[in-house]
């Protein structure tokens, strides 16, 4: 099957930007976290990250801290401000994935590219200018009020749009926090590039995709797609 969307809307960290909130975690508490402890202690920190969106919207550095601290609190390991500010910092400094700036280039002369990203307007330019690619449009949390995966959030790019879920595809690598809402939304499509950060759920109707190179034969851009698509009814 092949979509032809109005427009294809994207996560943008762990989708599109390599994000390394753990990799950077690992690195600033390697001083207070024994090794064997550190898998756990990251976990802790993923968890408490999605459950701090999940209320009334606050900015994104004050997620980052109350998830740090709380993690902190649950491993027994000091806290200090200084992390929450190495964290929130280190945000605009990652980079695409391989193969994304390409990828998001080729499709955007067909399909109008939108950012759906879980960020502050401040922060989302710095990666949206790594993506090099022309979006038609890029939304924050911020803007929404709202994080993914509350509906709200989606909610608010449909009105800007003046657009529905039913002729758009969304693109992510989380279920947790797009690929669920997005289905229970009713996107026409939605695609799940598989970093290997989450696990693969049955019973959304997505497409996997293990390679974003294989996107563009989802839309009929046979010439453009650099990889064959890895299609499963997960």
């Amino acid at each position: 099957m092949t979509y032809k969307p109005k427009f294809i809307s994207f996560d943008c960290y762990g989708t599109l930007i390599n994000f390394e909130m753990g990799p950077t975690a690992r690195k600033l508490f390697e001083d207070r976290v024994p090794c064997d402890r550190m898998p756990a202690f990251l976990s802790s920190f993923s968890f408490y990250r999605l459950d701090e969106v999940l209320g009334e919207w606050k900015p994104f550095f004050d997620v980052v801290q109350n998830a740090i601290e709380r993690t902190c609190k649950k491993h027994g390991v000091e806290y200090r401000l200084a992390d929450a500010l190495a964290l929130y910092e280190a945000v605009p400094t990652w980079q695409p994935h391989p193969n994304v700036v390409e990828t998001l280039t080729a499709i955007a002369a067909h399909v109008p590219l939108v950012i759906l990203s879980n960020s502050m307007v401040d922060l989302i330019p710095h990666s949206v200018a790594h993506l090099k690619a022309p979006f038609h449009a890029v939304y924050t949390a911020e803007e929404a009020r709202a994080y993914k995966p509350r509906a709200q959030m989606f909610e608010y790019m449909f009105d800007q749009l003046g657009c529905g879920p039913e002729q758009m595809m969304h693109v992510s690598s989380s279920f947790r926090y797009d690929l669920m809402t997005a289905s229970d939304l009713g996107f026409m499509a939605k695609a799940f590039i598989d970093r290997g950060h989450e696990p693969a759920c049955d019973g959304y109707g997505v497409d996997r995709l293990t390679d974003i190179r294989q996107l563009p034969g989802l839309l009929g851009l046979d010439c453009l797609a650099q990889a064959p698509a890895m299609k499963r009814g997960a």
